[in-house]
């Protein structure tokens, strides 16, 4: 029977290439069993933002978004913003990476998990990462990241893990690199050129890449990754090792914790935060861990 516990449920219909227009009902109705729900949907790009706003609002202390990691960290950074600590955010799964989702355990294909975490009311408090002014739930992502972002809107059939790893496997024979400076507490490292540089939050980008395997949601760091350039069949080696989170011990790769990095370029360049594209103001980035910013949901298994 419904308790009287009320659900703000904010989706996003495009997402997954519309895969959330198809489960979000279903999600709602399942919700609807352990308290009221209230439906809002997105009719346009960042709307999420809004919605979110709105709930809090009105009163909402339970906050559920339906979609992919640019749907989730667009409400969890208004929350954030608010510096409300009474707000509980549950992720269910419905868009093309879902990147996030895996390093709380919630995957696309146990959402009963996940539902049963909001309905037991089983949270955890975790970190958030910040870019200049911007929050980010997951990764900000430089190089070639970007590249494949721009390759898989020129597929739209495609969908999930496999598009990123196709555009990816395309993109490891096209892309030129980027020349990047990263700098955290204990000094810099001279810019040199990179294949890719990732600064997580979580575990997961790019559908399944396990990019920043000793990464915790709670520890007040991030973890920046980078992956010097290298002829394609190298590139190949190491995007193999990403998948099983190997590539730590590669010679071309290295891994640093800190609470905060500085990143820096040549030239302004476009970058990635959850999966969404923003071009740089000037040269130079800076982002830091967000300690205890956001409470979440987790599943129940």
């Amino acid at each position: 029977m419904p308790s009287d516990r009320s659900f703000f449920v904010i989706f996003n219909p495009a997402a997954g290439r519309g895969r959330a227009a198809v489960v979000a009902a279903d999600y709602a109705d399942r919700l609807a069993r352990f308290g009221r729900v209230e439906e809002a949907r997105t009719t346009r790009p960042g709307e999420e933002t809004e919605l979110a706003q709105k709930a809090l609002d009105q009163g909402f202390t339970e906050i559920i978004a339906v979609g992919g990691d640019g749907t989730w960290g667009k409400v969890a950074a208004c929350i954030a913003r608010s510096g409300r600590r009474d707000i509980a955010l549950g992720l269910l799964p419905a868009g093309t990476g879902n990147d996030f989702a895996k390093s709380l355990g919630i995957r696309s294909g146990a959402v009963d998990a996940a539902i049963r975490g909001i309905a037991e009311d089983r949270r955890r408090t975790i970190d958030m990462g910040r870019a200049g002014s911007r929050y980010f739930l997951n990764v900000v992502g430089f190089g070639f990241d970007i590249a494949v972002i721009d390759d898989a809107d020129g597929f739209p059939l495609l969908h999930g893990d496999f598009l990123y790893r196709f555009c990816a496997l395309r993109q490891l024979f096209k892309f030129k690199g980027v020349p990047i400076e990263i700098a955290d507490e204990s000094g810099a490292v001279g810019r040199r050129p990179h294949l890719m540089l990732t600064v997580s939050n979580g575990n997961y980008f790019g559908g399944s890449f396990h990019i920043a395997p000793h990464a915790h949601l709670d520890d007040g760091r991030l973890d920046a990754v980078s992956i010097l350039d290298a002829a394609p069949l190298q590139r190949a080696a190491l995007f193999a090792r990403v998948s099983k989170g190997t590539h730590g011990a590669h010679e071309r790769v290295s891994i640093r914790t800190a609470s905060r990095f500085t990143v820096g370029f040549d030239a302004p360049v476009r970058y990635e935060l959850d999966g969404d594209v923003y071009d740089l103001e000037g040269t130079r980035l800076e982002i830091e861990a967000v300690p205890r910013a956001l409470t979440v949901y987790v599943p129940v298994e």
